[in-house]
C-alpha cells in the first residue's frame, strides 16, 4: 500500500534537473533525501515493511541500490549481497550481459554469497527499462535462489521496466512514480 505522506515528502525533496546526462533527459536527483536522516530513515521503514519475513537476503545494483539497501538489509536481520559492474569483484563470480540503448553492459556478482533455495530482494534506486533489474535477476537465478521481490525508491512508469520483471513472478515494489 502506498503512503501518500511519504510520496508527497519525496516529491518535494527530489529534484528534477533536465537535460542530464543528455538533453531530453529529466534527471531525478535523490541526493536532497541524505540531507534529511527522518525521511531517509522514513524511506527505509517503507521499503523494509514490504520485505519483512519475505526474504533471506537483499542483493544491491550498484551504485545506488546500496544507498538504500544496505539499510534495508541491516533492518531486516539478513546478508547484503553486491551486484557490480563488471571488473570490480574478485573471483570467483558470475556474470550476466544486457543490452541498453546505447549498446551493452555487463554485472558480476561473487559466487557462493547467495545460497541455492534463497528467497532474493533486488533493490536499486530506480527502475526505467528493467534491463539492469532483469539481468540481476538472471544472477540470482543462476545460483538457484529465487527472486522474491524487487523494490525501488522511483519508477518511470512510461518506460514499461516493470512489465519486464513479471518473467520471475515477483513482488514489486515502488515508492514513487512517475
Amino acid at each position: 500500500m502506498k503512503n501518500p505522506e511519504l510520496i508527497q515528502k519525496l516529491e518535494n525533496t527530489i529534484e528534477n534537473i533536465p537535460d542530464f546526462p543528455k538533453p531530453g533527459i529529466q534527471f531525478k536527483d535523490i541526493t536532497p533525501i541524505f540531507l534529511n536522516p527522518k525521511l531517509y530513515e522514513d524511506v527505509i521503514a517503507d521499503l523494509v515493511s514490504f520485505s519483512r519475513g519475505k526474504v533471506d537476503a537483499v542483493c544491491g545494483i550498484e551504485s545506488r541500490g546500496y544507498l538504500f539497501g544496505i539499510a534495508v538489509a541491516v533492518a531486516l536481520e539478513v546478508p547484503f549481497i553486491l551486484i557490480r559492474k563488471a571488473g570490480k569483484l574478485p573471483p570467483p563470480f558470475i556474470s550476466e550481459k544486457y543490452e541498453l540503448e546505447y549498446g551493452s553492459a555487463e554485472i558480476e556478482m561473487r559466487t557462493g554469497q547467495i545460497k541455492p533455495g534463497q528467497r532474493i530482494l533486488i533493490h536499486d534506486d530506480l527502475l526505467a527499462t528493467g534491463g539492469t533489474t532483469e539481468a540481476a535477476a538472471k544472477l540470482v537465478e543462476k545460483q538457484g535462489a529465487e527472486v522474491a521481490q524487487f523494490s525501488f525508491l522511483i519508477g518511470l512508469k512510461e518506460l514499461q521496466g516493470e512489465e519486464r520483471l513479471k518473467q520471475f513472478n515477483a513482488d514489486v515494489h515502488t515508492i514513487l512514480e512517475y
